[in-house]
Formats: structure tokens, C-alpha cells, sequence
């Protein structure tokens, strides 16, 4: 995972990959190796035996469902037109941040904080440095109130559809 995104942001690798391979190859074989390393994760994960590590708190599985949809919407946003633009400068980041805290209120495992908390702690990083790299931030105008519909609609049928199929590929209810 960190490997892909490194070389991605590797401006120069970058550039001489897509003069290579043009840049739809290059998404495309970027895309395949993302969800390469996704799927390692979720296999590794699932393999590795959980320790417990600290109790998460009660409210955690509960608070977790909403705050799952949150960092879905923001992920949502990021590609499609949207007020949430105006107020969050990194959206997708910040919904891997919503999500893997969200992860790490639910549950207390050694496996988890590994793969919850460092995905949490590189999505920090990784915003910091493209802060850093662009220079002030210039937000974007503001767009209808019905652009809000897009990223909620489709967060909601991703939402719905990891709800469902959760347990068969992570191993886990998402249920309290």
C-alpha cells in the first residue's frame, strides 16, 4: 500500500512511468497493484491470531456504524463535485482517517491497531506532505446544495453493500 502511493507521489517515477506506459496503463496498473495491496491486507488481517490490546469502549461498535458512512461520503466527495470541498482540503485522506478510527473504537485487537492504525497514521502523514508540496490551500467555489446528493447516494449503496458482505470478506459483523 505504502509502496504503491509512495511511487505514485515520486514525481519524476511517476512521469517516466506514464511516458513508458501511457497513462491509462498507468492507472490501470496502479489501480490493479491498489487493490492487490487491499487485498493482502484484508488476507493478512484475517490470518494473523488478535491479541487483545486495550477494551474498546462501549459505545464504540455503535459509534463506529455512522462514522463508517462519514468517512464514505468524504471518500464520495473527493471525486464528484461537492461542497464538501470548500471545508475539508483532503477529503478522501480524511475519510481513511474517519474510517480507520472508526475501526479502532470498535475493536481492541493487536491486528487491528496494526492495520487500522498505521492506514490512520499514513493518511495524516500523506495529507501533511501534499499540504506541504501544493503551498495554501485555495477552496473551491461553492456548488448547489443537489451536488451534496451524489457523494451521499453513492456512500450510501457502498455503505449498504460492505454492511451486507462484511462478514464473508473481512471475517467480521459489522453489527453491535
Amino acid at each position: 500500500w505504502s509502496g504503491v502511493h509512495l511511487s505514485s507521489a515520486a514525481r519524476p517515477l511517476r512521469a517516466r512511468c506514464i511516458a513508458r506506459l501511457g497513462e491509462q496503463a498507468y492507472k490501470g496498473v496502479f489501480t490493479l497493484a491498489l487493490v492487490t495491496a487491499i487485498v493482502l491486507m484484508v488476507v493478512g488481517w484475517r490470518s494473523a491470531p488478535p491479541a487483545s490490546v486495550y477494551a474498546p469502549p462501549a459505545w464504540g461498535h455503535s459509534a463506529a456504524l455512522p462514522l463508517v458512512f462519514l468517512a464514505l461520503v468524504l471518500f464520495a466527495a473527493s471525486t464528484l463535485e461537492s461542497n464538501v470541498k470548500r471545508f475539508v482540503r483532503h477529503p478522501q485522506l480524511s475519510g481513511v482517517c474517519v474510517w480507520a478510527g472508526a475501526h479502532l473504537l470498535s475493536n481492541g485487537d493487536s491486528r487491528s491497531l496494526v492495520l487500522f492504525g498505521v492506514l490512520g497514521a499514513w493518511a495524516l502523514v500523506e495529507m501533511g506532505l501534499i499540504s506541504r508540496r501544493e503551498g495554501p490551500w485555495e477552496r473551491p467555489g461553492p456548488q448547489p446544495l443537489v451536488a451534496e446528493l451524489k457523494p451521499l447516494v453513492g456512500a450510501l449503496v457502498i455503505y449498504l453493500v460492505l454492511f451486507v458482505a462484511h462478514p464473508y470478506l473481512f471475517g467480521a459483523s459489522p453489527m453491535p
